[in-house]
Parts: structure tokens; C-alpha cells; sequence
């Protein structure tokens, strides 16, 4: 039974129902970005590249299956057993992880900054009471004697 209660106690302890909901929350974040990157900003980067593909499809073959072959598509490359190089779907990856840590920055520097006006603006709860301030004032009197 020791054992239940220790894990219900790990369970439910505050940080780490934190933990899995910034998890949670994060994969969901990196579906949308990777969702707005593969199908907003990327279209936009082939649309403005010479040859109009998508940048995702972009690639190059080192080696045909068949000497003299072409491809057209990564697709058409990698089902006849080329030898490609899918720089395109690595540039798309990079900027994924670019966007995502530009947003997970631009949100700790907001907490910090949440944080900082929080501890700078003293509240009532942390000045001390009239009461103490004025004992503390008498002891330092009948110190001085």
C-alpha cells in the first residue's frame, strides 16, 4: 500500500501536473507551427524560388538508380532507389525549430518580465506593521543607552 501512496503523492504534486501540461501544450504549439511553416511560409519560399516547387519537395540526386535517369518529384527519385539528398525537407525542419524557439523565447522573456514588475512593486503584505517598525525603533533607542 506504501507504494500507492507514494506515487499518488509524486502524482499529484504540483510540479509535476506542471510538467505535463507544458508538455502537452508544447507538442500542441509545435503542430501548429510545423502546420503554418509546411503550408504558409514555405509555399511562399518556393513560390519566390526560380523552379516554383515546394521547398519540402526539393532535393538532389547523388547517385540514379539507373545511370542517365531524372526525377521530377522526390517521390519519383526515391521510389526508383536513387541516392537523394531531401535538403529541402531539412531547411523546413530548421526553420520549424527556429519559429518554435523565437515563441518558447519571446515567452520566457514576457514571464521574466511578469516576474521582475511582480518582486520590484513591494505590496502591503510585505512592508512590516506600524506596530513592529516602531518596536524595532524603541530597541534601537535603548541600544544606543
Amino acid at each position: 500500500m506504501g507504494l500507492i501512496k507514494d506515487f499518488k503523492a509524486f502524482a499529484l504534486n504540483g510540479n509535476v501536473v506542471d510538467l505535463a501540461v507544458g508538455v502537452i501544450i508544447g507538442a500542441a504549439f509545435g503542430k501548429i507551427v510545423s502546420t503554418v511553416v509546411e503550408d504558409i511560409f514555405m509555399p511562399i519560399i518556393g513560390f519566390v524560388t526560380p523552379d516554383g516547387k515546394m521547398f519540402a519537395d526539393k532535393f538532389a540526386v547523388l547517385q540514379p538508380a539507373k545511370p542517365g535517369d531524372t526525377y521530377h518529384s522526390l517521390d519519383e527519385a526515391k521510389k526508383a532507389g536513387a541516392n537523394v539528398l531531401a535538403y529541402g525537407h531539412l531547411f523546413q525542419t530548421i526553420f520549424d525549430f527556429l519559429i518554435i524557439a523565437l515563441c518558447v523565447f519571446a515567452v520566457i522573456k514576457a514571464i521574466e518580465r511578469f516576474k521582475e514588475k511582480k518582486t520590484i512593486a513591494p505590496t502591503e503584505a510585505t512592508k512590516p506593521p506600524p506596530t513592529e517598525v516602531l518596536l524595532k525603533e524603541i530597541r534601537d533607542e535603548l541600544r544606543k543607552r
